[in-house]
């Protein structure tokens, strides 16, 4: 088990917050994704900023995961990771958007580190959440993860457990949280 430093938390947060343009704010949350994934068992920072063979879909961040028994074995090896350090929640448009992406990889699984939450009302599973309860029936899962719940991570294992709670949340009630 590793620690999650506090200090380089709130450093990353800091960058997220104040970086002169949104392409900047941008790039400083792909950095705090980095950041935590990176220090999870068996998980390396494979591609960044990469875009698809004919130009038109970019990945923030993908992870290359070795599935040790103490990381995060229970997902795939390849895993796609969107970030959005908006102010407002991610729309429903942006989510199916980043589903779109991983259904054109062949990818059934994949990761949205969204600022603010999504849109909708997760009871009602209307807005963003209606669309990552409509593409469970697709065979493709996605966990968003926020700030609020980054601010809480104190250790790799804390992730490793949110991922799997989100995990089956999904699955049980294709819920997010």
């Amino acid at each position: 088990m590793a620690n999650y430093s506090q200090n380089t938390l709130a450093g990353h947060f800091h960058n997220c917050d104040n970086a002169a343009t949104n392409q900047d704010k941008g790039r400083a949350f792909e950095d705090l994704a980095c950041y935590l994934f990176q220090n999870l068992p068996g998980v390396s920072i494979a591609m960044r900023n990469q875009m698809n063979a004919f130009d038109n879909e970019e990945i923030d961040v993908a992870i290359w995961n070795d599935r040790v028994a103490r990381g995060i074995h229970f997902l795939p090896n390849v895993i796609l990771i969107e970030c959005k350090n908006w102010t407002k929640p991610v729309s429903s448009i942006e989510v199916s958007w980043f589903c779109q992406k991983l259904q054109s990889r062949g990818l059934d699984f994949g990761i949205l580190i969204a600022n603010n939450g999504i849109t909708g009302n997760q009871a009602d599973l209307d807005a963003a959440h209606n669309t990552i309860a409509m593409h469970l029936s697709q065979k493709r899962r996605l966990v968003v993860i926020t700030r609020t719940e980054i601010n809480s991570l104190s250790t790799t294992v804390e992730m490793i457990t949110l991922i799997k709670n989100k995990l089956c949340l999904l699955a049980v009630g294709g819920r997010i949280s």
